[in-house]
């Protein structure tokens, strides 16, 4: 009789591990095209957040979490769509993190996400439109709106003597959402924009848009562009004919491949990216170097920030189908609640198992707001012998 109440209690254990649920978290990041130099590091990042959940065996009662990558490619909206259905369809991931662009982010969001009632988290899209979008509460993003971004490039070009700048912005949601915004906050700031004109990605010469640019004149050159693509050629065009010799880097322009491309010419070139001088910031560092990537590229805490946050709304909801847990996330990522920082994601889902409140702040300092988008904080730089430097946060 012992024997077999032992293997009776055997054969249950088994069968609570063979039951226990598998949650699939969708990464759809822009593997090819203009950001593919930073995207793996993006994609380490939320995968970061993945791993400690599943070390903590917790999750929903001891449910496992597989991330499946997808290519959102950027810029292609087509292709982007096709790769976010195969996500939902074929996949069945029970949520998105991503995509990276904000054009690809658009479209996914009207073609895949609302249709099929799945939620996203882009770590990285930043147009102002998409605040406004039609999202069924199913957009969130752990990045800040250009609207946010527009301002802090308006004080720093001030604060820095430039009174006149032209700006060069990439042909999309992205680089258009955030030309009209820095325009908007330098002109009411008292700054003069001499000429703001859109740049195709893909070209192999860009001299006749930066003859352009060189003959509407200004202090120095912004570029809303992408730093695998025509923002690089923009710079590099300007460098080779003395059109510009200083150059404004917003976030899309922020990564090391720039500056090995173009090399000493961009020193004393600055700019703004996401990023916090809080706890939260210095710890993804040391987890990211602990497992083996680069984490001062750019948007790493912002994905471990948007795959913490879906799986810590997953808990708090008790349920991984997305119209449960997509009104979780404000309140798993705003106060009240205890202070749930990077490394502390087992304790998060303690305190929520528990029926506690927990205030997640994250590697990014995480304060949602409006319809579920973060408040911004952002790192100011220059490029100094070959570095971005780090020179204040915002």
């Amino acid at each position: 009789m012992k024997k077999l109440l032992l293997a009776s209690a055997a054969t249950l254990a088994l069968a609570g591990v063979a039951n226990a649920e598998e949650v699939k978290i969708g990464i759809l990041l822009g593997f090819t095209g203009p950001l593919e130099s930073i995207t793996p590091n993006m994609a380490a990042g939320a995968e970061l957040a993945i791993a400690e959940v599943n070390k903590a065996g917790t999750l929903l009662d001891g449910a496992t979490v597989s991330s499946v990558r997808a290519d959102s490619t950027c810029v292609d909206a087509a292709a982007a769509t096709a790769s976010g259905e195969r996500l939902v369809t074929s996949d069945k991931v029970n949520g998105i993190v991503g995509a990276d662009c904000s054009g690809v982010s658009g479209a996914v969001l009207q073609n895949v996400a609302r249709p099929n009632g799945v939620v996203m988290i882009s770590p990285s899209s930043t147009s102002p439109a998409l605040s406004t979008a039609e999202d069924d509460g199913l957009f969130f993003r752990t990045a800040p709106s250009d609207a946010r971004q527009g301002e802090v490039i308006a004080d720093v070009l001030k604060e820095r003597g430039i009174s006149s700048v032209a700006i060069s912005y990439t042909n999309n949601d992205y680089g258009k959402g955030l030309a009209d915004s820095i325009q908007s906050a330098f002109e009411a700031a008292g700054g003069t924009v001499t000429i703001s004109a859109a740049h195709e990605d893909g070209k192999a010469d860009y001299s006749a848009e930066v003859a352009a640019l060189a003959s509407a004149g200004g202090d120095m050159l912004v570029v809303a562009g992408y730093v695998d693509q025509g923002g690089k050629g923009i710079i590099q065009a300007s460098v080779d004919t003395g059109a510009f010799d200083t150059f404004f880097l917003p976030d899309g322009m922020y990564g090391d491949s720039l500056i090995e491309a173009i090399g000493s010419p961009l020193d004393g070139s600055f700019g703004t990216v996401p990023g916090t001088d809080s706890d939260g910031a210095q710890t993804i560092l040391d987890m990211a170097a602990e497992a083996g990537f680069d984490g001062t590229s750019s948007y790493v805490a912002e994905d471990y920030d948007a795959a913490a946050l879906m799986l810590l709304a997953m808990q708090a909801a008790g349920s991984s189908a997305p119209a449960d847990y997509k009104g979780k996330i404000m309140d798993v990522a705003n106060a009240p609640g205890e202070k749930i920082l990077p490394g502390e994601l087992a304790r998060g889902l303690e305190l929520l198992k528990a029926g506690e409140d927990i205030d997640y702040v994250g590697a990014t300092n995480v304060e949602m707001i409006g319809s579920g988008e973060s408040a911004g904080s952002f790192r100011e730089f220059t490029i100094t012998d070959g570095k971005a430097v780090t020179d204040r946060f915002r």
